[in-house]
């Protein structure tokens, strides 16, 4: 691997792509720890907001440690993630969308730009969100009502800058900007959660927490990297004066189609509403709202329930978004390839959707055990929210670290480099 490392760093292109991906990311970090307008320093210098309860480790996890620090990034790229979710279900819901869909770059091109005005419109209301839950808190109590408006307006500049940095990755550096983003914010957060986990943990419950990582990165490798290959037969055929040569090969379907997106879409649709009940009640234990974010708290049950099954839909749903298997059934009945056993065409759509139904189930209900076992595991171990997000941030890691690998071995097998995953 470090072989691979040093090829890619020789190559002018890849190395620039490289060192492009950590500046924005460096960029990144360095607005978590810019303070917004109007924070004096003694609330610089206590808790965060808040104290420690889980709601607000969780969010704090998201925005790696901005929400904490009452930082120009305290959003994160949430809202973004959130104006992506809604878009995306509005994608398959709108004729107009997906007409838009279908026109290719100059349509996908149009879609993203609503993500950006939506992302816009989530950013205004979570900032005036955020703003209030401050103010409860006791950051902006003297505050006048155009600091605030600063304020606002600062915090969604933040979410958009953020936006743009994603962005920025994904066209002119290496990987998925935005998942990117949100690794290196859950990773800026591993030492805090280490340093947490000796200090109040025992050497037996380090262990046993170190065993279990082991075997769940393990697992998650394993389940992103299954498949199953579904045969493909080749006909003889005549293509003008020329003679195709039948053969036999397969069709990839892998177990996780949708890879670390389903556990982002339902980490982020989950913490919207309950943090704008959470903020909006204004820190009354007796309000409504209040209530409602306590329901739906991250170690509560209901939590917990409702998250396992938005990823599993998501999953189905991303699922059918990336595999059309009509489509691709045309394609092999157009090409003259069919599936032995099945006849071409409808049968054979009919026979790729069964199988990726029943693959997909798989793959969606590990990735709902490997999100939702770390938050019962913690409470018997006495950790409280020590490992909180222990499941959800290795999924995310590890899903987004592969995928980077993968196009970096991509990158280096075009240019006859020894790359990551493979060996000869």
């Amino acid at each position: 691997m470090l072989g691979s490392l040093a090829n890619a760093w020789k190559i002018p292109e890849l190395r620039q792509k490289l060192l492009f991906t950590a500046m924005i990311l460096a960029l990144y970090r360095l607005g978590a720890y810019i303070p917004l307008p109007g924070i004096s320093p003694q609330t610089l210098s206590g808790a965060g907001p808040g104290g420690n309860n889980s709601l607000t480790s969780l969010f704090s996890a998201f925005t790696g440690g901005a929400f904490s620090n009452y930082a120009i990034f305290s959003l994160g790229i949430m809202p973004y993630i959130t104006a992506a979710i809604v878009m995306q279900l509005m994608t398959v819901a709108i004729p107009r969308l997906q007409e838009l869909s279908k026109e290719g770059e100059a349509g996908q091109q149009k879609i993203t730009q609503y993500t950006r005005y939506f992302t816009l419109a989530l950013a205004v209301i979570q900032s005036i969100a955020i703003v209030f839950y401050f103010r409860a808190d006791g950051a902006l109590a003297g505050a006048s009502i155009l600091q605030l408006v600063v304020v606002v307006f600062t915090l969604t500049a933040g979410v958009m800058l953020t936006m743009w940095m994603g962005e920025l990755i994904s066209q002119r550096g290496l990987g998925n900007g935005i998942s990117l983003i949100i690794t290196a914010s859950i990773l800026s957060q591993a030492p805090q959660a280490v340093r947490a986990l000796i200090e109040n943990g025992s050497i037996l419950v380090i262990v046993v927490l170190a065993l279990l990582a082991v075997m769940i990165i393990a697992a998650i490798v394993f389940v992103n990297e299954g498949q199953r290959r579904i045969p493909i037969t080749y006909a003889k055929r005549q293509v003008g004066r020329r003679m195709s040569q039948g053969g036999t090969t397969y069709l990839p379907l892998k177990v996780n189609m949708a890879g670390v997106i389903p556990i982002i879409f339902a980490s982020s649709l989950l913490l919207f509403p309950v943090i704008l009940a959470e903020f909006a009640g204004g820190g009354d234990p007796d309000s409504l709202l209040t209530r409602i974010a306590g329901f739906f708290d991250p170690s509560s049950a209901p939590y917990l329930i409702l998250y396992a099954l938005l990823i599993i839909m998501f999953t189905y749903f991303y699922t059918a978004v990336q595999f059309n298997p009509v489509e691709h059934a045309d394609n092999l009945k157009k090409s003259g390839g069919y599936v032995p056993g099945i006849r071409p065409g409808q049968q054979t759509a009919l026979y790729l959707n069964n199988v990726l139904t029943r693959i997909t189930l798989f793959g969606a209900a590990f990735l709902a055990l490997v999100a939702v076992i770390p938050y019962i595991i913690s409470p018997l171990l006495g950790l409280g929210s020590t490992i909180l997000l222990g499941g959800t941030s290795m999924l995310i890691v590890v899903g987004v670290s592969l995928d980077t690998v993968r196009q970096l071995e991509s990158q280096l097998m075009m240019r006859n480099y020894e790359g990551f995953l493979k060996k000869r």
